[in-house]
């Protein structure tokens, strides 16, 4: 019995899936139903329930994933362990990301990191923040990196950093004149929002909430990127977080306005499941997302 076995097991029992264990072993489905059949008949007993649509382990299944877990969380603490000994940082580390983090907030930090640890594989995936959640306790990912993050007893939570949200608009629009503004002015503004699931589109009604402001909400978009180009067409102005417009700002395709009523700010956060075993170079790139731009 080979410890890749084992893991395999491990990765299909946690993600309940035998195509994303597949995925995080790099071999295919049929690779991983193999292993699982070779397992059942060392063991001489069936480990998954497969007369049920639901996946579910049996009772002899669970005991070996618990077992399993145990012995490759041991392992895995060996390597890194060694690793740190021999003062080595190499590897890959797997992240995944929601877009407005991945293509502005992690590039100088990645390149950064890079830079010092050029050994290591950083592997990035850009996903809704409900599927980050899901592929970090599925171990497709190590790091997930969320805005908003949300408390679960099954993952730890590495608070990063907060970034300010600003209200855009066309520069041509009438709320681009140069002076600040309250929040009462954008009441019946045309507005451009994130899908209602979006954790800043969540944030974004109860800021307007808590200031008894109601827009006309036009159009919702899954990602900042169509936003921004919603607000330059002068579909309608948006709150969006101040690190994905600077670019627009400077090149003047997009005006930012001011707000007497206070700053806001979403927090970024980065997550880990609970009990995993950090290599040297995942700490390592912790401590790089952890530092000050």
């Amino acid at each position: 019995m080979q410890l890749e076995s084992l893991k395999m097991f491990c990765d299909l029992a946690e993600t309940e899936s035998f195509t994303k264990a597949a995925q995080i072993n790099q071999v295919t489905q049929s690779a991983v139903s193999q292993q699982i059949s070779s397992l059942e008949r060392q063991f001489k007993s069936i480990l998954i329930e497969r007369s049920k649509k639901k996946f579910r382990l049996t009772r002899e299944g669970q005991v070996l994933y618990d077992f399993s877990k145990q012995i490759i969380q041991t392992y895995e603490g060996l390597q890194s362990k060694l690793q740190e000994i021999k003062d080595v940082i190499s590897g890959t580390i797997r992240v995944a990301t929601i877009y407005s983090i991945g293509l502005h907030d992690l590039p100088p930090y990645l390149k950064r990191y890079l830079r010092t640890y050029p050994t290591v594989n950083v592997h990035v995936e850009y996903r809704r923040a409900n599927q980050v959640y899901e592929d970090v306790l599925g171990n497709v990912v190590d790091i997930g990196l969320v805005a908003y993050p949300t408390r679960d007893s099954r993952l730890d939570l590495v608070s990063l950093r907060k970034d300010r949200l600003v209200l855009i608009c066309h520069p041509q629009h009438a709320l681009a004149k140069g002076k600040p503004i309250k929040l009462s002015a954008l009441t019946g503004q045309k507005f451009i929002g994130f899908e209602p699931d979006i954790p800043t589109r969540k944030a974004v009604d109860r800021i307007l909430k808590d200031h008894n402001v109601q827009v006309q909400t036009v159009m919702e978009f899954d990602n900042v990127e169509t936003v921004k180009r919603a607000v330059e067409i002068d579909a309608g102005v948006s709150l969006v977080p101040q690190a994905t417009v600077s670019q627009e700002i400077a090149n003047k395709t997009l005006a930012q306005i001011d707000i007497v009523d206070g700053e806001f700010y979403r927090p970024l956060a980065a997550l880990i499941k609970k009990n995993k075993v950090l290599s040297p170079a995942m700490k390592e790139f912790l401590a790089v997302l952890k530092e000050e731009s």
